[in-house]
């Protein structure tokens, strides 16, 4: 039996492209399973000079067709149209390297969906700046745990080093599950649309240490946690998701703490999913998520 394939796609709008694109795969013996499409026309689109763009999911069954050959075909047919686009397996798990600090909450999780099959992910690699007693107190099993320490006199060499483990264990996405060390721009630039970071909602109202106490004393009746691409802009890269939690008077601050660390857990494993689905297609400084 074959296995279900996502194309996905995004090129300038213009008529007929669902149709084609429908039209191809149909005269292929594909048998479309679902299908969702945007046009961003805004006003906001234009400004950036991207101009109307049109993107579409596509997930199917290729019934005969391999792969590999939908793929050769389908490049001859997005050429006139310029295009980006890909064909995957829908089943096939992504390979993901998960870094963290010390608050290993969001890890934990991640790792429970995955065991679960809850999340279809594959994690090759855990990566902290601190040693493994320090960074996790939960069972990892197999996965191999890279201890790299970051200091400002090493951070270059240690992030050539991160990049060293990527590239050896084939990381198709980095999670930065509470990894509390700034990328550098060089960095960023590296995994630029392949890795995830969660932070509180307050950014950039409460920065710095204590956020969930500075919440506390401004008195705020919403708490909430955002998962976005890492960038050279600190905490502003495209937002992939978001959610949040009403406050109450009677919050203390560590039910602030307890309540965020809920939100940051469902968040970032909701953005994962998203990923590795290919529901996420990056649109200048933004993005479009086909939910499912």
């Amino acid at each position: 039996m074959s296995k279900p394939l996502i194309l996905t796609l995004d090129c300038a709008d213009q008529p007929g492209i669902t149709a084609k694109v429908t039209a191809f795969l149909y005269e292929r013996g594909c048998n479309i399973l679902d299908a969702q499409q945007f046009n961003d026309a805004s006003d906001s689109a234009n400004d950036d000079g991207r101009g109307d763009r049109f993107f579409m999911r596509v997930a199917f069954d290729p019934a005969d067709t391999g792969a590999d050959s939908l793929r050769k075909e389908f490049s001859d047919f997005a050429a006139p149209f310029a295009m980006q686009w890909k064909i995957v397996s829908q089943d096939r798990p992504r390979r993901v390297l998960i870094m963290v600090s010390k608050a290993d909450h969001c890890l934990v999780d991640l790792l429970y969906r995955w065991s679960t099959g809850e999340l279809n992910i594959e994690p090759v690699a855990l990566v902290s700046n601190h040693p493994r007693d320090v960074a996790i107190r939960t069972n990892i099993g197999d996965i191999p745990f890279h201890h790299v320490p970051v200091t400002r006199e090493t951070k270059t060499d240690a992030e050539a080093k991160m990049r060293k483990i990527a590239e050896d264990c084939d990381a198709e996405l980095i999670v930065l599950a509470r990894y509390m060390q700034i990328f550098s721009d060089e960095q960023s630039a590296h995994f630029d649309g392949r890795c995830i970071n969660i932070h509180h909602s307050f950014l950039p109202g409460f920065k710095g240490a204590r956020p969930y106490h500075q919440a506390h004393e401004r008195g705020v009746k919403v708490i909430g946690a955002t998962a976005h691409f890492v960038t050279a802009d600190l905490d502003e890269g495209p937002i992939i998701h978001q959610d949040v939690e009403r406050i109450s008077h009677a919050d203390t601050p560590r039910d602030l703490i307890r309540k965020g660390r809920d939100i940051e857990r469902r968040v970032l494993a909701e953005a994962v999913r998203l990923f590795v689905e290919e529901r996420v297609l990056m649109n200048g400084g933004r993005t479009v998520v086909f939910r499912g």
